[in-house]
């Protein structure tokens, strides 16, 4: 992205469809792959590398919620990045993006 910002100076980036696979429900002492607090992880980090590129204007996670997949040997009953479980219930990461939308300078602009 600081190579885009820098060939491009004048354009701004929105970076999409960015997440970790994450069992609902899954979780450990430690960040590792597939539990809560990993998926939590991931998307601090990232966060942290976005605000740091001034150029970047957007950002959208991949996925609002997790959905079936065709069986594959990388993928637990399908996709698992969704901030959402298949049967819409919040995992862990949803109050960091909670926090981090309502930190946005008038979030709440359509409010009146």
């Amino acid at each position: 992205m600081l190579a885009w910002q820098e060939k491009f100076p004048k354009k701004p980036i929105i970076m999409t469809e960015y997440g970790a696979d994450t069992l609902p429900g899954l979780h450990s002492s430690w960040d590792i792959p597939y539990t809560e607090e990993f998926q939590s992880a991931f998307y601090e980090m990232s966060h942290r590398v976005f605000d740091s590129i001034p150029n970047l204007v957007g950002e959208q996670v991949w996925n609002f919620a997790d959905f079936e997949t065709n069986l594959m040997l990388l993928r637990v009953q399908g996709n698992h990045k969704g901030l959402f479980s298949r049967n819409r219930q919040p995992k862990q990461v949803v109050r960091d993006f909670k926090e981090r939308w309502r930190a946005i300078p008038n979030y709440h602009y359509k409010k009146k």
